[in-house]
């Protein structure tokens, strides 16, 4: 049979587009891309991008109110307030650039775009309701499916239409006075620690004891007291809100399910998660809510009852063969990194060369990081599930807790300085690392170059053999416990222990 194209992906955002343009430059394939909102999907525009925008900016008050003045520079009285309106409007052009950039590498690719909803009619062929009132029914071999998420939005609260969810906080056109935050996740962390960084009270609604409770205890612990120094306030074991009230002058009065109040609220924002976005493609209609739209069951497209995300193999592969899922509509490690990683894997296995091991993604040892303040990075098994999955007697914990130089000028008590902990797990006989664990200062800089060693096996004794950087904070993750002192055993497949030469590339050809 002869299709339109040979590859047909439903979603621009940052997986999906990666996986085009891979087929399109690399394979040569005839490629389309479907986008019913904005190019490059939820990091570009209401994601990571303008998160860590308005994550410097909260940072850079932070400086001015008080790093700045101990270092002696003549600060004054400013409260430093930003002048959100025109920020705003600097970091919306900025995004739409961005945005832009995306579409216009999609058509230098030579790939086709639509504008428009896409939904199933059966598992070839894609009916396109276009932005500009047509439509168009489209063919492919392959078709994957990459729509991403979408927050969720919990209905059960009463009033919850006067609330925001993470999009809409991109959307605020004057800075809240006072907002409350609801969830326990990163996205909720960021955003309560933006909001009060830039001097808005914040209160952060967790339905449980405390935020960040998959991370490691001693992670979510450190955060915890940080943010309540910080003056968060953190209303705990609410088990989520119960109404959302308007009074007076656009004002909202909060009720959690606890029976907590809280008063004169600006802004309310609903971060408890985010959802599978396939509501167009018309997914089969017994899965309920967020499904009627995709068309998957015309395609023979399966979810998962649980949670709505589609079910897709470790090669990305669907119930139906030549239909592909990829990134948060998955709901497997919802990175953007992760997802741009896959995308491509999955262009390789289906236009490259049939190569063994198959190209796929490792979702294994995935380093991350949540720009919180501080922030925090992470990668592999917490403690718990490190002796979960070990044994408590094979696993050796090594940590430290620093005062980063940066407030050595800092005047007050050394106790009272702000602190970095380290916290480096190993298993095994050899002390492989299986988890590396970091929040403070800087340390969203720091992880990246650990997280290759950790996916090469690294050992204890590796992350020893490697000269410390001084004076840094990456120094005190290779100067851990008794430096020098664990098992001599490396990951590496040529081994850097005991003063061993680096190894050599092999070459094509003889010098």
């Amino acid at each position: 049979m002869t299709y339109d194209y040979d590859y047909l992906v439903i979603g621009g955002g940052s997986g999906g587009v990666s996986s085009a343009k891979r087929a399109a430059q690399l394979y040569g394939k005839r490629v389309a891309v479907i986008e019913s909102s904005r190019w490059g999907g939820t990091c570009v525009n209401v994601g990571c991008v303008p998160k860590k925008i308005m994550y410097q900016a909260a940072h850079i008050r932070e400086m001015l109110l008080t790093d700045a003045k101990m270092y002696t520079f003549n600060m004054g009285d400013d409260d430093y307030k930003m002048d959100w309106p025109r920020f705003k409007d600097k970091r919306d052009k900025y995004v739409a650039r961005l945005s832009g950039i995306y579409r216009s590498g999609l058509q230098n690719a030579g790939i086709t775009i639509y504008e428009g909803f896409g939904n199933f009619l059966d598992d070839h062929t894609v009916h396109i309701k276009k932005a500009d009132g047509t439509t168009e029914n489209v063919t492919a071999e392959y078709i994957l499916i990459a729509t991403g998420g979408k927050p969720f939005i919990d209905t059960s609260v009463e009033g919850v239409e006067h609330s925001i969810t993470s999009d809409g906080f991109f959307e605020l056109a004057e800075q809240p006075k006072k907002a409350v935050v609801v969830g326990a996740g990163y996205i909720a962390v960021e955003l309560a620690g933006v909001l009060s960084s830039l001097g808005t009270e914040t209160h952060l609604v967790v339905r449980k004891g405390k935020a960040l409770r998959n991370f490691d205890p001693e992670i979510s612990d450190f955060l915890d007291k940080q943010m309540q120094h910080d003056g968060i306030t953190i209303h705990r074991n609410t088990n989520g809100l119960a109404k959302i009230e308007l009074t007076d002058g656009n004002k909202k009065t909060v009720t959690t399910v606890s029976g907590k109040v809280i008063e004169d609220v600006d802004v309310v924002l609903m971060a408890p998660g985010r959802v599978p976005n396939v509501e167009e493609l018309e997914l089969e209609n017994s899965m309920k809510p967020n499904v009627e739209g995709l068309g998957l069951e015309h395609a023979g497209v399966k979810q998962h009852e649980k949670d709505q995300t589609i079910i897709a193999d470790d090669l990305q592969q669907t119930t139906v063969p030549h239909i592909m899922a990829i990134g948060d509509v998955c709901g497997k490690v919802e990175l953007t990194p992760m997802a741009i990683a896959a995308g491509r894997r999955l262009s390789d296995r289906l236009f490259g060369e049939k190569v063994e091991p198959v190209p796929k993604t490792s979702y294994e040892n995935v380093p991350t990081v949540v720009f919180s303040h501080p922030t925090i990075g992470t990668i592999g098994l917490t403690e718990p599930e490190a002796i979960e999955k070990y044994g408590q007697d094979n696993v050796k914990v090594y940590k430290s807790t620093f005062v980063n130089l940066h407030y050595a000028m800092f005047d007050m008590e050394p106790s009272e300085k702000p602190t970095t902990l380290v916290k480096l797990i190993t298993a095994g006989i050899h002390e492989q690392v299986v988890g590396l664990h970091m929040i403070g200062m800087a340390v969203d800089e720091v992880l990246q170059g650990f997280g290759v060693a950790m996916k090469m096996g690294a050992t204890k004794a590796d992350f020893d053999s490697v000269g410390a950087i001084h004076p840094t904070a990456a120094e005190e993750v290779v100067t851990l416990g008794t430096w020098g002192t664990s098992p001599l055993a490396s990951g590496a497949k040529v081994s850097p222990l005991m003063g061993a030469a680096a190894p050599e590339p092999q070459l094509k050809s003889k010098m």
